[in-house]
């Protein structure tokens, strides 16, 4: 009888086995996985490398923000830290709820008054 048992734990760590070798061949085959293999492991906003455990910050960002456009050249793709990642959408959150080409407080087209170097040239005056 402990025979079966052994065989059965084989047969179970063999299926297990060839399990995680499939959804690793199939990971391989993702956005993500090429992504990785394509560009050096560092975001693309920030600048900080990652490796180790730590790859796992490292997120695909798509460009377009369609995530069914993945070329195989990944020209939509760009890697970013999950940080950076989130504040880029977090932007595009804000700039759609004020709408595309508005600033709030201005009418759509209007020049911003806002000089900020104005007294710059006082200041330099002064200083001499």
């Amino acid at each position: 009888m402990p025979s079966n048992n052994k065989q059965s734990d084989i047969d179970s760590h063999s299926r297990i086995v060839a399990e995680a070798r499939r959804n690793r061949e199939q990971e391989e085959k993702t956005y993500r996985a090429k992504a990785l293999k394509m560009y050096p492991w560092i975001c693309a906003r920030c600048g900080r490398e990652f490796s180790g455990k730590k790859l796992r910050e490292l997120t695909v960002h798509h460009r377009d923000h369609n995530h069914d456009n993945n070329p195989p050249d990944g020209s939509n793709w760009e890697l970013l830290c999950i940080y950076c990642h989130d504040n880029e959408h977090s932007r595009d959150e804000v700039a759609d709820a004020y709408g595309e080409d508005t600033v709030p407080g201005l009418e759509s087209g209007q020049p911003s008054g806002y000089r900020p170097f104005a007294e710059l040239e006082n200041l330099l005056k002064n200083k001499k």
